[in-house]
């Protein structure tokens, strides 16, 4: 990861924050601006906020210009939640929980074709599924009765 922001303790729920972050994770910087900017849900003005802050420390503290080929990582954490308790009927007491988050965005540099990639076969080796392995079609139950009396 090139470089990253962090927001702590905002007062949004991370089940809500993660709905907008699966927009915009894996994009490019643009799309993902475009994306937050017309996003209706509160959320989205502080991960766009936090993209900001990310952008920028991208340019101050690495000297980055081009933003085309970075790609943007959100990562969204539960935070403490603040309680507080609603009176209901008979004397019970009904907890609130206001849950906060910890929202992280970082900035990585896109995978090339083929970057990343190791060389090797492309077909795995060894045996795959269940294929050589109890009765199947084509197999009896006949001859693994025998190898069974063989092997005894």
């Amino acid at each position: 990861m090139l470089t990253k922001a962090i927001m702590r303790f905002i007062r949004v729920s991370p089940r809500k924050a993660r709905l907008v972050a699966d927009l915009v994770r894996g994009k490019t910087v643009a799309e993902a601006l475009a994306i937050l900017q017309y996003s209706p849900q509160a959320a989205a003005r502080l991960i766009e906020k936090t993209l900001r802050s990310a952008i920028a420390n991208a340019e101050h503290n690495h000297q980055v210009r081009n933003l085309d080929d970075l790609r943007v990582a959100v990562v969204v954490d539960g935070g403490p939640s603040l309680k507080r308790i609603q009176p209901r009927a008979m004397g019970r007491a009904f907890w609130i929980r206001h849950r906060l988050s910890h929202i992280t965005v970082g900035l990585a540099e896109a995978a090339g074709a083929g970057a990343g990639r190791r060389p090797g076969p492309a077909t795995p080796r060894g045996r795959t599924g269940t294929e050589g392995r109890g009765a199947g079609p084509g197999r009896s139950r006949a001859g693994s009765a025998a190898r069974a009396t063989k092997s005894a």
